[in-house]
Order: structure tokens, then sequence, then C-alpha cells
């Protein structure tokens, strides 16, 4: 498994994997519940390692890590049915913090 692969190789990566079967992507609405699904396991884990609810002894082992992986799977599968290039979609999402919330925050560099 390489950490280095490109937005733009993760989305041709998945494609590929479901292109090879006849059924192709979900609905968009279909995803969307899947992706909400995805999220609500992501939440779960998140609660199980740092809020007060601990998994119960019978709850099956899954890690923060799976359930993030889970998430972008699926968000990559909706972005791609949709023709939707995730790496655009970032940068426009980083120029728009950049710009409203150039100075919402402290940054580390300015003196106290």
């Amino acid at each position: 498994m390489n950490g280095d692969k490109t937005m733009k190789q993760l989305q041709q990566e998945v494609d590929a994997y479901i292109g090879q079967f006849k059924e192709g992507y979900f609905q968009p609405m279909e995803m969307m519940a899947r992706l909400t699904e995805e999220l609500g396991e992501l939440s779960r884990e998140v609660m199980h390692q740092y809020g007060p609810k601990k998994k119960k002894s019978s709850e099956a082992e899954n890690s923060i890590e799976e359930e993030m992986g889970d998430v972008l799977f699926v968000l990559i599968c909706m972005a791609n049915s949709m023709n939707i290039d995730l790496a655009d979609a970032h940068d426009r999402v980083i120029d728009k913090f950049n710009k409203r919330d150039q100075n919402r925050w402290t940054r580390k560099d300015e003196q106290n």
C-alpha cells in the first residue's frame, strides 16, 4: 500500500474497481445513504476510543483508520459517479477557507 497516491490516482483506482461489476456505481441517493452509514460507523469508533461510551465485549473491533477508509471510498465513488474531480474540489475549498478565514484564527507565528 502506498500513502503517496494522488487524489486522481485514488479516483482512478476506485473507478477501475467499480468498473469490473455490471452494476456499476449506485445512484446518488443510495451513495448518500451509504456515506451516512459509514460516517456513523466512524463516529462510533471515535466515541469508543475518545468518548465516554466504550464498546461492549460483543462488539466487533474496528479501527478509526479503517472507518475513515470506508468513508473515503464511498465519497470517491460518489464523486466519480457525478464526474467530480476531488482534487479540484479540494483546491476550491482551501481557497475559500484562506479568503474567508484569513483573520479568524490565531496564527502560530503571531506574537502574543
